[in-house]
């Protein structure tokens, strides 16, 4: 029973060194970084997941989609800095896609996606507002249903936007909003394109 009662003890001990112990290596590495290093110099790499619901499109099928997306993003290719020290950028973007059917006659979808990605930075470089549009192409396990899609490759439209936040200087948490569209751009009659919209969130590393 004694054992019992100092294994809380015990733990709480055990997170305070570790605490300890990580807050004194990101002061080191605070300290050995230059403090010029800013988000929009770096390059990205972006791990995000969501969901996304039918919301148009030509087909009459409901559809339900899981993206998971890797994604590069170069440093700022063009900026623009204003009085307060904020800026707005423009960086490349390629992204990997792992698309889930989870309601849908296919199944899965996989592809590329390129696109500008604009940002604007607060002056300390802990948030931004970031947008883009773009578009790629990609290989749908097509079932030859009614309403589905017409053949396996499949062209891809999206837009999206969200906020990111520094979690620490190399870390960064992302939510926003996405809309998709899928279709084989009228190479088969019928063409039934689906428009999806929904959430995704994610996790960005700077390198």
């Amino acid at each position: 029973m004694r054992c019992m009662n100092l294994l809380p003890l015990s733990l709480c001990a055990c997170v305070i060194v570790l605490t300890g112990i990580v807050s004194a290596k990101d002061a080191a590495v605070t300290d050995v970084l230059p403090a010029t290093v800013k988000p929009w110099d770096r390059h990205y790499v972006d791990f995000e997941v969501g969901y996304l619901w039918k919301v148009g499109g030509s087909t009459e099928l409901n559809y339900g989609m899981v993206p998971v997306m890797l994604t590069w993003r170069s440093p700022e290719v063009l900026g623009l800095d204003f009085a307060d020290g904020s800026t707005l950028i423009v960086r490349n973007r390629l992204s990997a896609l792992g698309q889930w059917i989870e309601t849908g006659p296919e199944n899965h979808y996989f592809g590329i996606m390129g696109a500008p990605s604009i940002e604007w930075w607060n002056a300390a470089g802990t948030w931004s507002i970031y947008a883009g549009i773009g578009g790629g192409a990609g290989w749908i396990d097509s079932q030859g249903v009614a309403g589905g899609q017409g053949q396996d490759f499949t062209l891809n439209w999206f837009a999206n936007a969200g906020i990111a936040h520094a979690i620490n200087e190399n870390t960064q948490l992302r939510v926003g909003g996405m809309f998709q569209h899928l279709s084989n751009g009228g190479a088969t009659d019928p063409n039934p394109g689906v428009n999806s919209l929904g959430v995704t969130i994610g996790l960005s590393w700077g390198f």
